[in-house]
Parts: C-alpha cells; sequence; structure tokens
C-alpha cells in the first residue's frame, strides 16, 4: 500500500493542546501509550523522554508515523494491546458526526465520534481498565461539542475520575485535556 498523506489528520490545535498537557505530564521511566497516533507528532515527541507505543487504524497513519521513527501498531482503540501502560495519550474523534456528514474515507476515523460525539470515547472508556498500570493517568481530549460532563460520567461508571488539566476556546468550542486516574 502507498502512503497517502492526504488520508492522515494534520496537527491542529487539538493536537498543541494536547502535546503541550503530555509533555508536562509524562515522566522518564513511563510506559506510554499513544491512541489514534495519526501523523506520530505526539509519540516520537514523548519517544525523546521514554518509551512510547502508538497504534490507529489508518494503515496511511501508521505508514506516517513510522516515518518519524514511532514504534506503531496498526489497531482498533485498544484491540491487541496486551501490556499495561503508565500514560495513555488519545486525541480521539470527538466531533458529533451524522451519516449525512460522513466521508467515507481513512480520514473518516480521525474525525467522526458518532452522533454525539462520544462513540469512540465510549468503547475507549469500556476497555481501558485493563491497560491502565497501577498509579497510571490518562490525558484524553474532548471539545465542548461532545459533552464535557457526559464523557467525566462514561469514565465515573468504568471506576476513573476526571479532572480538566487545560481548557482553550477555538472558534466556536472549547478544547478540554482531561487527565483521567482510577478512583481512590
Amino acid at each position: 500500500m502507498s502512503h497517502d498523506p492526504s488520508q492522515v489528520y494534520k496537527p491542529e490545535a487539538d493536537t498543541y493542546l494536547l502535546l503541550d498537557a503530555a509533555r508536562a505530564e509524562v515522566k522518564a521511566g513511563d510506559r506510554v501509550l499513544e491512541i489514534g497516533t495519526g501523523s506520530g507528532l505526539i509519540a516520537a515527541e514523548l519517544a525523546k523522554v521514554t518509551g512510547v507505543v502508538a497504534t490507529d487504524i489508518n494503515p496511511h497513519a501508521v505508514l506516517c508515523a513510522r516515518k518519524r521513527g514511532v514504534d506503531v501498531v496498526r489497531s482498533d482503540l485498544l484491540c491487541g494491546i496486551r501490556s499495561t501502560f503508565d500514560l495513555i495519550v488519545f486525541n480521539p474523534p470527538y466531533l458529533p458526526t451524522q451519516p449525512e456528514e460522513m466521508i467515507d474515507d481513512w480520514l473518516e476515523h480521525a474525525l467522526n465520534g458518532g452522533l454525539n460525539g462520544r462513540t469512540v470515547i465510549e468503547r475507549f472508556s469500556e476497555d481501558l481498565g485493563r491497560v491502565v498500570a497501577p498509579g497510571g493517568r490518562i490525558l484524553l481530549l474532548i471539545s465542548s461539542l461532545t459533552g464535557l460532563p457526559e464523557v467525566r460520567d462514561l469514565f465515573f461508571k468504568e471506576g476513573f475520575v476526571s479532572e480538566i488539566r487545560v481548557r482553550q476556546k477555538v472558534e466556536d468550542e472549547t478544547l478540554y485535556v482531561l487527565k483521567i486516574v482510577r478512583k481512590d
């Protein structure tokens, strides 16, 4: 398969917001997993500090991240992940998407959050517990369009608590990076 960069999510404000939060959170010696690495920018930057494994469902994104030197596996969210990680970073597809808005290509996987914007986040929250190491942290980027209370509730139901680490107004939405940890 040939690499098509037009099918890979290009770093935007959300990418850089999550990158800044991840740089502030990562510690040397952390085992880090980035879900949905896209271009591989965040994983490549964190790999300067510690070991990082990344996943993406998009074969074009996998090739793009590999060109940056990222250790990346083609996978749907946490499928096939058998280890535990100290820090998990995820910029999921969080935009509410109507069926008529779908574009039916690989880039769709980076954008389509389902009707309420939480379809992929819900799947992630349900499987997260098995890959978070004791004391592990998750950084999740979402939008005000996704429903902040609803997202926080998804993780609470799975045994996690969250706090807003950073927020940034971008056009007609507010972006949030949530830090999520297991309940005490």
